[in-house]
């Protein structure tokens, strides 16, 4: 039987992504430093769970303005 929603189909197709769309945009070392700067989070906070995405959040904001400031920071004349 046919849907007859016609974006039935795509919301589905959607969530076969093997991770989240944000997380598709940032190399793999990007990756482990919000990774590792989540766990950083989740131990600050005495491990409660059911936050991970609000760590990742956090963590991913946190790495994005570092990787900004050390853009933004001249370089020294060699």
């Amino acid at each position: 039987m046919k849907s007859k929603n016609p974006d039935a189909q795509h919301v589905g197709e959607r969530s076969l992504s093997p991770e989240p769309e944000s997380m598709q945009k940032y190399s793999d070392e990007v990756r482990e430093r919000i990774a590792k700067k989540a766990y950083e989070l989740y131990e600050q906070r005495g491990r409660q769970a059911e936050r991970d995405v609000e760590d990742w959040l956090k963590a991913e904001e946190l790495v994005r303005k570092e990787m900004n400031d050390l853009r933004a920071v001249p370089s020294l004349p060699k």
